[in-house]
């Protein structure tokens, strides 16, 4: 996580479905794609791949896309690719407010992948109690104020609120058992996220 030596943590939203929904999971992917807000800015490459058995194996097929781009073309790639061990990972863009010399609204990396009920991801769980979907959010500083960097507390939280309108639209448009917005150091994030948003406001 951000700290004050500047280390930083990545931050992902990982989604287990209801037990029997897993077998669509092509459809659900469709789901978090169309409510996912992508950059409409000019950005680089977009990387559509599919892989099959584990995270480990080489890459079934690569596809490099130029965004802004339309969601169909993406699923259309994938209509042949529907195996019980094979998994769809997308590497793009969306917006988000960002310190440079100043503060500027621009694309930041985001994965999301959907993984089938027979897909390894490697995380050392059991296949059958690994997450059927997972967003990669990048690393979590886009989310924590600075208070050494003016404006940090608005525009962070415009970052925040726009992660947790997405986590909030996933939930209620999918058959969500469970749901972990969490670091790779493995602490859970949302009540942090909560927190900050109501701190944010009484520092204005």
């Amino acid at each position: 996580m951000a700290d004050n030596d500047g280390v930083t943590d990545q931050l992902s939203l990982s989604i287990w479905l209801e037990p029997g929904k897993s077998d669509a999971l092509r459809h659900h992917f469709e789901t978090v794609l169309r409510l996912f807000p992508f950059s409409q800015r000019e950005q680089p490459l977009t990387t559509l791949s599919v892989h099959a058995i584990n995270s480990v194996e080489p890459s079934l097929m690569e596809r490099p896309m130029t965004g802004p781009f339309d969601v169909d073309d993406v699923l259309a790639a994938l209509d042949e690719d529907s195996a019980r061990d094979v998994a769809f990972r997308l590497e793009t863009w969306w917006d988000l407010w960002q310190y440079e010399s100043d503060w500027v609204l621009k694309p930041a990396r985001v994965i999301l992948s959907c993984f089938g009920p027979e897909f390894d991801n490697g995380n050392g769980e059991a296949i059958r109690d690994q997450e059927d979907l997972r967003i990669d959010f990048g690393v979590d500083a886009h989310y924590l104020p600075q208070p050494e960097i003016p404006g940090s507390a608005r525009l962070v939280e415009s970052n925040i609120k726009s992660l947790l309108r997405f986590v909030h639209e996933v939930e209620n448009s999918l058959p969500v058992r469970k749901r972990a917005l969490s670091t790779e150091s493995g602490e859970n994030f949302a009540e942090r996220l909560q927190r900050l948003l109501a701190e944010a406001k009484t520092e204005r």
